[in-house]
């Protein structure tokens, strides 16, 4: 997999930020499950918005008529706005409250249409395993869905909805700032002239200097943000990667070098954390400044008007107010900065990972490896190779022109040297591998039963695990427990309702025999088997495979390993052999080797066998 930044750098040229932004809020705004509730809060935060901007207005008027009551000593008109204070105050806490929930609704519901599509297109058609071998695939697909979504749609709610909020208040107190501050005479020499609403200008510049200082000065955040984002989530990579891995770290003492590893990762997030922390310092510098000044360059500015008796002190304060409201609207962009930077990087992230999802797309539309489902025009089930090539996603030929076809009821092992793509062509035959061409004619999907070498156990209970990727509900006890004895597995009979996990829990050797009591319960017409018994010693391998002589013996099997032994419960063997321009497919015969006797069963198996097939006539 290419690196985070080849990724981003693939995905930027494509789409604005704009574009992107817009993708993401038009997905949810006309999902047909989600449309009506997303307008509804978006109608909902609008409405207290603007109820929240006619109390700010209202407290605008409160000042003038506050301080005119203390400027005329009018003790009953004060008293009477100190209970108007109360009433306001009411208000304004009503309206924010509700605001804030509408907020956190719209961007909770938001973040879970995104989480779940994203999910979604990440696990169809086994895009989740493909990814890994994409060249320009985005990074850490699983942090992108879990966290850069959640600060995508909080952030943007935050930002738009302030946005909206600004122009409003800055609508409605200009027009208050305009009427009160009204036209001041210049002299410059022999000329005179009248400025029409000054205090209007002198916010506009005042706000317009602090803008484009902000702006130079805070521009490289939005790099650096993506670049933290990017640190971050290699660094958590490096641990779960570490996590998964830590029994073979273990035997082999390579703490030291882990821990060398993980400081150098965390090292970058060190690095770029510094750098950011540089910008926000210099902006400090502007805002902590900028706020400051901000009281007072009103009062000084409308001063003269003051002291030549054409305004009273509650007018002052009513400039004052309004103007600290104009430049604090103007200032939206300086005020957030940091975070617009910030949410820049998730959204990039977000629309990074979509655009991958749209290329695998594109690349799954023009893949040359034809997959055809469904019997033959004579009616017969097969798994059929016709004139099939493997490759990989550069091009790099791994199987070349294999021809090859398995009747239903066969048994077939594939076997070869390491790296003639035995596995890959495992992975071609279940859909996952696009690269190559020719077609694979193939059994109904839920016919087919797939094995690797390391089973999947999902997390909850022992039944779950037992019957997936079926529901638990689905099998009986008796049925469970009887395949569980069948496999060798009778310890674990007690432990079905337990939760646990039980990749860690169990042995490979016990996960694979699972796998094989998971088959008895499934019963598909064609099983697949990659290296499946590989952690099994002779007589428990000799066990799991009779299950294709007796229990599934009217069941296809195709199996990859090296296994001694492992050839004579097959009819006959295909040879990938190793060539310069890509393994060979060639056909063999059944051996004339003679079948293993069969061994003398150990009381436990025997009695698992026998469960199973009392079960099996009462079923």
């Amino acid at each position: 997999m290419a690196g985070p930044d080849a990724a981003e750098a693939e995905a930027a040229p494509r789409r604005s930020f704009a574009r992107q932004f817009w993708r993401i809020a038009r997905g949810y705004y006309t999902s047909p499950g989600d449309r009506r509730r997303a307008w509804m809060l978006t109608f909902a935060v609008v409405a207290l918005t603007i109820a929240q901007i006619v109390v700010q207005v209202r407290f605008n008027i409160w000042n003038r008529d506050f301080f005119n009551a203390l400027e005329n000593r009018d003790r009953v008109a004060f008293f009477s706005q100190l209970w108007l204070l109360l009433f306001l105050v009411l208000a304004a806490m009503g309206t924010a409250v509700a605001q804030l929930w509408a907020k956190q609704m719209l961007s909770l519901d938001w973040r879970r249409w995104l989480v779940h599509s994203l999910q979604s297109r990440w696990l169809e058609s086994g895009l989740h395993y493909q990814l890994n071998f994409m060249p320009d695939a985005a990074d850490n697909p699983d942090q992108r869905i879990s966290e850069n979504t959640r600060w995508a749609t909080a952030m943007a709610v935050d930002i738009v909805v302030g946005l909206m909020g600004a122009i409003l208040t800055l609508i409605s107190f200009i027009g208050i700032l305009w009427t009160l501050s009204g036209s001041l005479r210049f002299a410059f020499g022999a000329y005179e002239f009248d400025v029409p609403g000054y205090m209007v200008w002198a916010a506009l510049i005042y706000a317009l200097v602090g803008s484009v200082v902000t702006f130079f000065i805070g521009a490289p955040m939005v790099d650096l943000n993506v670049r933290r984002n990017e640190a971050e989530s290699s660094h958590r990579f490096a641990l779960i990667r570490m996590r998964e891995s830590s029994e073979g770290i273990a035997l082999i003492r390579g703490e030291p070098d882990e821990d060398r590893n993980l400081r150098a990762a965390f090292g970058r997030v060190v690095g770029v954390m510094k750098q950011l922390y540089g910008r926000e310092r210099a902006l400090v510098y502007i805002t902590s400044a900028y706020g400051m000044l901000a009281g007072v360059v009103p009062i000084v500015v409308a001063s003269p008007k003051y002291f030549a008796g054409a305004i009273t002190l509650g007018v002052l304060m009513q400039i004052t107010q309004a103007f600290l409201e104009v430049t604090r609207n103007l200032n939206w962009f300086v005020d957030r900065f940091p975070m617009l930077a910030d949410w820049r990087s998730h959204i990039e992230r977000v629309a990074a990972l979509e655009d991958t999802f749209e290329s695998a797309a594109s690349m799954e539309a023009d893949q040359t490896i034809h997959l055809v489902t469904g019997p033959t025009e004579d009616g017969r089930e097969v798994l059929a190779f016709r004139d099939l090539q493997v490759g990989h996603a550069d091009g790099n030929v791994v199987i070349q022109e294999a021809t090859a076809e398995i009747a239903a009821g066969e048994k077939v092992l594939i076997v070869g040297e390491s790296g003639t793509g035995k596995s890959t062509l495992f992975r071609a035959i279940a859909g996952l591998w696009p690269w190559g061409s020719g077609e694979i004619r193939l059994p109904p999907r839920e016919k087919m039963f797939f094995m690797p070498q390391r089973p999947y156990l999902p997390l909850g209970t022992l039944r779950a695990a037992l019957s997936y990727p079926a529901s638990p509900k689905k099998f009986a006890d008796a049925a469970m427990v009887a395949a569980l004895e069948r496999c060798a597995l009778p310890h674990l009979t007690t432990r079905l309702d337990e939760e646990d996990r039980w990749d860690r829990v169990l042995s490979l050797g016990e996960q694979q025999r699972l796998a094989f009591a998971r088959l008895l319960l499934h019963k598909p017409r064609w099983v697949f088997l990659d290296e499946a018994t590989a952690a099994l010693d002779d007589d428990n391998q000799d066990s799991m495979m009779r299950l294709f002589r007796e229990e599934l013996a009217e069941s296809a099997l195709v199996s990859i390993g090296h296994r001694p032994g492992l050839d004579a419960y097959h009819d006959r063997t295909l040879h990938l052999t190793r060539a310069p321009d890509g393994a060979r497919l060639e056909v063999r015969r059944r051996t004339s080797q003679p079948r293993p006797p069969r061994r003398r069963a150990g009381p436990l198996i025997a009695a698992g066998r026998g469960a199973l097939r009392r079960m099996m006539r009462r079923g």
